[in-house]
């Protein structure tokens, strides 16, 4: 096969995108939440809580080792996982929700990969300057100047992913401590892995790929076709206003400074046969600024996040063309017919406020009502029971028919208290625990032990000669009074 029979790549290049330095509403607005989801992010692990002498005092901390979260003054136990999966749930139901009234919110504002590219993107900029200066730079050929730069924003990228994979192992483990054993290269193998994993996925994603993470890796862009219909309100272009675009005969600044109007200034110095052009001036500003360096003219793409960056960058053009602003706004798609046949716009709250994000919203209200119920019903003392069934039952010499139970006890509190072991039924039970000359087990603070309890049927009685007889296994907090019980069963000798 000839070099001109060769079927077309499929594969093309990237091309490395240097979005334009911009100021307005949306990006201060993403300024504002980048900090503040940073600062959460950094500083959350260093947060102290008291919760005694034999707790880490740690407000934020995932206890792999003992299987517990600790979250302020809240205690999530391995048997309550329903409150992480209650949480799960909220979470989903909760981009389920901004999707639907507004679009990839979640992506231009909040996403991880969105924050720190941000960031990433400050640090380019503040060392190889702005987008006509990074483009200067990309095609210049490797010199000293080239690779100091290159150096020196490499080396902040770096410091900055180490930074976030440390933070991150600090959430599993007492902040303090496990910085000074990794400083002194004492921690586990795990943690060196963990950080070293997370500089290496940052420093690529938020340095390298960009973009193509949010395109190619994150399955969103292509489910929240689902989430959308045309009242989702998102980025669009006015393309009944702006087209033709073209450029206008006038210089913007002479523009901005006149006192009369933009439409008057284009009629008398455009020629009288010429076509009337749209408030687009093809400047390009939207493209410019775009993140994902694409063009919102050509109408919504996967690709479009929705950040807010080029309505900006097009609103700072109008201003000083003496346009009115939102030539690329957030809207729906049902504003456009309205819009273009001149009606008054659909009001943003009537969008928001229609059966599909009223269902969200009742739904993740629910489940959000539910797990703070759950979380207060909950007792501090809780017990399991587990019979013993091989033996069934034992005779012992006296005749008293003797079952044996695996007793789990739970305490919640930060102190070592004493449990008092009873049982309660309709017939007479004599109570032995192992280990014990009394009715009484002291469990230590925050923890579950294991106590093996014996119960006893009286030779000649009922419940001795029965086959099953219900009972239940009263435990008490004798220092709170807390109380709680489980039901089971004593087999006596009519068992089969």
């Amino acid at each position: 096969m000839s070099a001109s029979e060769q079927p077309p790549s499929l594969y093309a290049s990237r091309e490395p995108i240097f979005p334009k330095r911009i100021s307005g509403n949306y990006r201060r607005l993403k300024w504002i939440i980048m900090i503040v989801t940073l600062g959460i992010y950094y500083v959350t692990p260093w947060i102290r809580w008291d919760r005694g002498a034999k707790l880490p005092d740690q407000a934020v901390l995932i206890d792999l080792a003992n299987r517990r979260f600790f979250f302020f003054w809240i205690e999530i136990w391995p048997h309550e996982f329903y409150f992480v999966a209650g949480l799960l749930i909220m979470a989903g139901l909760g981009l389920f929700l901004f999707t639907s009234a507004l679009g990839r919110v979640w992506c231009g504002y909040t996403c991880p990969q969105t924050v720190w590219v941000d960031l990433f993107i400050l640090v380019e900029r503040w060392i190889e300057g702005d987008r006509n200066n990074r483009i200067r730079l990309l095609r210049q050929k490797w010199d000293a100047h080239k690779a100091r730069l290159r150096i020196t924003k490499w080396a902040v990228w770096f410091a900055i992913a180490v930074a976030t994979g440390g933070a991150w192992v600090f959430y599993f483990a007492d902040a303090p401590t496990l910085l000074h054993d990794l400083v002194t290269f004492q921690a586990p193998l795990v943690a060196y892995t963990t950080v070293g994993l997370l500089t290496a996925t940052t420093f690529i994603f938020g340095g390298f790929m960009r973009e193509q993470v949010c395109i190619y890796m994150c399955p969103w862009p292509r489910i929240q076709a689902a989430m959308m219909d045309e009242d989702t309100i998102t980025i669009a272009y006015r393309s009944w206003r702006g087209e033709p675009r073209g450029k206008h005969r006038r210089k913007h600044v002479e523009v901005a400074e006149t006192t009369r109007t933009a439409d008057a200034i284009s009629q008398r110095e455009a020629p009288k046969d010429a076509p009337s052009l749209g408030d687009c001036i093809d400047c390009n500003a939207c493209v410019n600024v775009c993140p994902m360096g694409i063009d919102i003219r050509d109408g919504q793409q996967l690709e479009c996040i929705t950040c807010g960056l080029c309505i900006d960058a097009c609103n700072e053009i109008m201003d000083k063309i003496g346009k009115p602003r939102g030539l690329i706004d957030y809207m729906a798609l049902t504003d456009e017919e309205h819009e273009k046949s001149g009606k008054t716009p659909i009001p943003v709250l009537k969008h928001v406020l229609r059966p599909r994000t009223i269902l969200y919203t009742v739904l993740w209200g629910g489940v959000g009502v539910g797990l703070v119920a759950a979380l207060f019903m909950r007792e501090d003392i809780s017990v399991t029971v587990a019979p013993i069934r091989n033996p069934v039952y034992i005779t012992l010499s006296d005749g008293t028919i003797r079952n044996t139970y695996d007793v789990r006890l739970r305490n919640k509190h930060g102190e070592d208290r004493p449990y008092l072991i009873t049982v309660e039924s309709d017939e007479p039970f004599a109570v032995d625990l192992e280990g014990s000359d009394t009715q009484t087990v002291m469990v230590p603070a925050d923890s579950t032990m294991l106590q093996r309890v014996y119960i006893m049927a009286a030779p000649g009685s009922e419940a001795a000669a029965a086959n099953r007889t219900d009972l239940w296994i009263h435990v008490e907090d004798t220092v709170s009074k807390e109380a709680t019980e489980k039901d089971t069963v004593f087999n006596g000798k009519g068992t089969k």
